[in-house]
């Protein structure tokens, strides 16, 4: 008797640790990957706990492991590659990175178009079922996005668009850098991890960006002027973010586990997103506004009106390769306005 009570407690103890040792064997370990650094406000208020979401919504049975700052190795540019190959099961990606490799984004990035992150968030939902099918083929969407939409930080202030002459300032998509070459900057295409250095060498004058995202790449030590537009919309455009999984990943899942990963997708998270990234704006102009150096300026409508009158030969441009590409651009753009408009009142 004295030896079965010894031996029942040393049993459940030894039956406990394989129990956990078989879960933990059992636990998938996804793969993210992105260009942004973990201070970053899109790390610390999206990414991070969406991974800590889907690790809870699963019983642990699903772990998200970040990578930051490209440190699996690659360029911004070539994440979209990375996840559509299977070198990693998910990543953050920015296709403005990749000129023209999403073309049926673009309408919600060209100039004048948008409004708020989450108007423009939401109707990219209604919009990617009509539209994004071809450029989405080889992924698994988890969403796709836009930020609250950017504005010039230069080094001189830019206050009317003849300030622009001679300019050399960077965006992050190609519909970014037609609209500073039609305003008479030279616009540059380059990556986010690339601005701190791009200015402090003297590369660039300045930059095209919201506020959430400055700290990360310390513009408010190295530029000194912050200009929005008068008026409803008094930002320039926006950018479009996937958040993109690759699908054999996705397919591997239990039925159980793909139904976590769906209710943290899409219309499921879209407007805590788009809320997100216009609320993320304020701390990041209060770190700005920190900089005592730094001065704030809005362009009066009078250069506001010459400026959007600028964009339209971007739009019309826009609309002429997307024609010799057999695409619709126009319905697009329509769409893109309509769903946008819906989304605003």
């Amino acid at each position: 008797m004295t030896g079965r009570r010894l031996i029942t407690p040393c049993a459940a103890v030894v039956a406990a640790a394989v129990a956990a040792a078989a879960s933990a064997q059992a636990a998938t370990t996804l793969r993210m990957h992105t260009f942004i650094p973990p201070v970053a406000n899109p790390a610390k208020t999206f990414l991070i706990p969406w991974a800590k979401k889907i690790e809870k919504d699963s019983g642990g049975q699903l772990k998200v492991q970040p990578f930051w700052a490209m440190q699996l190795g690659g360029k911004a540019p070539q994440l979209l590659d990375q996840v559509r190959d299977g070198v990693v099961d998910i990543v953050w990606a920015l296709p403005g990175f990749t000129p023209g490799r999403m073309p049926r984004t673009e309408p919600f990035e060209l100039p004048f178009v948008h409004r708020t992150a989450y108007s423009s968030t939401m109707a990219l939902q209604d919009y990617q079922a009509k539209h994004l099918a071809p450029d989405l083929k080889g992924y698994h969407p988890l969403l796709v996005h836009v930020h609250a939409g950017f504005f010039f930080q230069t080094k001189d202030p830019v206050t009317k668009m003849s300030d622009l002459k001679g300019k050399k300032i960077r965006a992050a998509s190609r519909l970014g850098v037609a609209l500073l070459n039609a305003m008479g900057a030279t616009g540059i295409g380059l990556p986010l991890p690339q601005i701190p250095s791009a200015l402090s060498k003297g590369v660039i004058d300045g930059v095209t960006l919201p506020y959430e995202i400055a700290p990360a790449v310390k513009t408010p030590e190295l530029v000194s002027h912050f200009s929005i537009l008068a008026g409803p919309q008094p930002r320039l455009g926006t950018n479009v973010f996937t958040f993109l999984m690759n699908p054999t990943s996705y397919g591997k899942l239990s039925k159980d586990l793909q139904k976590v990963i769906d209710a943290n997708s899409g219309g499921n998270i879209a407007e805590m997103a788009g809320r997100n990234w216009d609320a993320i704006e304020e701390p990041g102009r209060k770190v700005v506004e920190s900089h005592k150096k730094n001065k704030f300026h809005t362009i009066a409508p009078a250069e506001v009106a010459k400026m959007k009158a600028a964009g339209k030969t971007v739009v019309d441009n826009w609309l002429a390769q997307m024609k010799k590409q057999n695409i619709d651009g126009a319905t697009m753009l329509a769409d893109a306005r309509a769903l946008i408009e819906k989304y605003s009142k």
